[in-house]
């Protein structure tokens, strides 16, 4: 297979055919060293070569990395082949230690001039490369245990989604849809209230010409969300981020995020020193958007809606 022609995403399959590779040498290095051992034996044998006392499958498996049935499968092949045996913990009789038997501590003396050599064979290898891959595989390590390539992947797959999606001023024709949208999720948790109803079937004297905007974000010809500025007449807040809606069928898409920065930096353009927020704590993906948007929560103020039981506010300036 070309790897290069494939590029990055082959990124497993090529590590795969590499550790096999190595794998394939190693058969022989222990071959030649007359190592009664196998390679994919290697951590957990040399981890109880390392131990005084036995340790159990779960401290093993924790220690090396591999899971808890994997070790258990090794475990048995070396006891089948005589390196290891079980033995009750002394302290806890619950316990199964495994500890290295009599030809398994033979062959963890003779083995030593095998580490001597590999391990030199290695760091030759590696000093002959223009990219040392060990510490290269340090980093990417490090790098997927904050974040997994699974949902480094879904953060692309939102960008690319995201990437054809315009935000554009509220006109007239958008009504039903700001409407339709608002009404389906307040409908999916809660029940619509008459506050929704004035902003919802009148937006232009509700939200408009009260000095509020109202944004939608549109891929084509489709609004898929929708989200809304209310002007306060509060000392404490200049605009209300409200009637924030996107359709189920462009969920995961990023575009309450999208919204979201986009209102912010409308009530920037504004004067907005600071904005507020009312939401209710069973919608976690909202409350979520809201921290990563900067929102934090506020201690209550007064509120029309029934379903309200969290405000935020995020300041400006």
């Amino acid at each position: 297979m070309n790897f290069d022609k494939i590029g990055e995403m082959a990124l497993g399959s090529r590590l795969r055919t590499l550790s096999e590779k190595v794998t394939k040498d190693a058969e022989l290095i222990y071959a030649l060293y007359n190592v009664e051992l196998k390679p994919k034996w290697f951590p957990v044998f040399y981890f109880l070569s390392n131990q005084e006392k036995g340790k159990p499958i779960t401290s093993i498996a924790n220690e090396i990395g591999h899971s808890h049935p994997s070790v258990i499968k090794i475990v048995r092949e070396m006891s089948n082949n005589g390196l290891v045996l079980e033995q009750k913990d002394k302290m806890d009789g619950r316990i199964n230690n495994i500890l290295l038997t009599k030809k398994g501590i033979d062959i963890s003396t003779k083995i030593e001039a095998q580490y001597t050599d590999v391990e030199n064979a290695v760091k030759d290898t590696l000093k002959q490369t223009k990219h040392n891959l060990w510490q290269a595989i340090q980093e990417f390590e490090y790098l997927l245990s904050e974040k997994s390539l699974f949902t480094r992947v879904i953060e692309q797959k939102k960008i690319r989604e995201s990437s054809n999606i315009d935000i554009l001023n509220y006109l007239p024709e958008h009504h039903t849809d700001f409407k339709k949208l608002n009404e389906e999720w307040i409908n999916s948790y809660f029940k619509m209230e008459d506050a929704d109803r004035k902003a919802l079937e009148n937006p232009k004297d509700y939200i408009l010409d009260r000095g509020g905007e109202i944004l939608v974000a549109v891929q084509g010809k489709t609004v898929l969300g929708v989200c809304a500025l209310l002007k306060m007449q509060d000392d404490d807040y200049d605009y209300e981020l409200a009637k924030m809606a996107v359709s189920p069928k462009a969920q995961g898409k990023g575009i309450g995020y999208l919204l979201g920065k986009a209102i912010i930096e409308k009530a920037k353009s504004l004067g907005a020193s600071n904005l507020y927020l009312e939401s209710n704590t069973i919608l976690k993906p909202a409350i979520s958007l809201y921290e990563k948007l900067g929102f934090r929560k506020v201690a209550s103020h007064y509120t029309p809606y029934e379903r309200c039981n969290i405000q935020m506010e995020l300041k400006l300036k």
